[in-house]
């Protein structure tokens, strides 16, 4: 099946499509930024979308339905967009992965967001957000996706927050009529913490190849496992999951740590794809911590921590989105010194060169252009 091409946003959008020679006209701005003034979702190199519904399933997350403009190219399930919004005059962007299926009729796209104590975004959504709210929005990037050829046996795990990556591939292998197995494992603390309950219950019950299976890590009754992962869970609901099928995961880092541990225990970790949704915790360097390292006009002490994270803690505000270096945000040009990639370990000395702030760590004397 094909992405649907999602519709028009109507007059507003076919004037933008004729305005494009007007850009050299609006020079420096572009035409985007007098276009905005007669209405936010008419641009003809930006793409927004507006909020049309808020449904705030659960006690911490929201779930919002965006209507993308017309530049939107549609989205494969597991993938995530960003989501940019100004909050007191700071712009701000951030990760999130569609929990909507890529075949959604209308074209437009949903988003869940958990309000986490700390987040600024996640916090403004949660209490804020409302139909007619304006969004930036890019296109859909990130290599967790089901593979074109779909497998015949599936299991899709998913821990809080993490369930929506995993939800939007159940829902496009159902509007697929995809008749393979199907277990879809959730741990959550509690039944009132799992969102889309509903639509996950509905989908079970609609689809007899699909195994809805609950778990909760702090609730002794109603769901149909109890407590943190073990390998009998999979045993007991999946007996299959080692041999022919394939595992799509996307959790906090201690579930996917220990699933990721047992697979590769089995011999098994070509079969589990993994999706993290929060950041990289930083090994230490060998050695002692020292340099300099300077943001354009302002220099600070090498503490060791990443990039984004030494710029932010000399008040600077770095644009990023994701945090854990799959959305790109937050490159910039290392002009000097040595940084090492957290995730890899990787040392990387030339001169000229872009890195991601938010998983490089700078060994010594480093200067970004800021």
């Amino acid at each position: 099946m094909k992405l649907r091409r999602p519709p028009s946003f109507g007059p507003l959008e076919a004037v933008a499509s004729k305005l494009g020679a007007l850009e050299a006209l609006a020079t420096p701005h572009g035409v985007d930024r007098y276009l905005e003034l007669v209405h936010p979702m008419l641009t003809v190199r930006e793409l927004r979308a507006v909020v049309t519904e808020v449904d705030r399933s659960t006690a911490d997350s929201v779930t919002l339905t965006l209507r993308p403009t017309r530049q939107w190219r549609g989205f494969r399930a597991g993938q995530f967009v960003q989501i940019s919004i100004d909050i007191d005059g700071v712009r701000h962007t951030r990760s999130y992965s569609p929990s909507c299926s890529q075949y959604r009729a209308d074209g437009r796209i949903e988003i869940t967001v958990k309000a986490h104590p700390e987040g600024v975004v996640s916090q403004y959504l949660h209490t804020n957000a409302k139909p007619g709210l304006v969004l930036g929005l890019s296109q859909a990037n990130g290599t967790f996706r089901l593979p074109d050829e779909r497998p015949e046996r599936l299991v899709l795990i998913s821990g809080g927050s993490g369930i929506t990556p995993v939800l939007s591939m159940l829902r496009t292998l159902s509007d697929e009529g995809h008749a393979g197995d199907i277990v879809f494992l959730h741990y959550a603390f509690t039944e009132a913490d799992v969102a889309h309950l509903a639509e996950l219950r509905g989908l079970a019950a609609r689809h007899p190849n699909v195994r809805l299976v609950l778990a909760y890590t702090k609730q002794a009754a109603g769901g149909d496992l109890h407590g943190l992962f073990d390998e009998t869970h999979l045993a007991e609901v999946a007996p299959w999951y080692a041999g022919d099928a394939q595992t799509y995961l996307c959790g906090p880092p201690g579930l996917m740590a220990t699933i990721r541990e047992h697979y590769a225990a089995k011999g098994i970790e070509e079969t589990l794809h993994t999706e993290e949704f929060t950041p990289p915790v930083l090994a230490p360097l060998d050695g002692d911590v020292s340099g300099t390292v300077t943001f354009g006009d302002t220099v600070v002490e090498n503490s060791g921590a990443t990039l984004l994270e030494q710029a932010e803690a000399a008040g600077l505000a770095p644009e990023y989105g994701c945090r854990m270096g799959i959305c790109f945000t937050c490159t910039k040009v290392k002009t000097s010194g040595c940084t090492r990639n957290v995730l890899t370990g990787e040392l990387h000395t030339e001169p000229d060169t872009e890195v991601q702030l938010c998983i490089s760590a700078p060994v010594g004397d480093v200067a970004i252009d800021l």
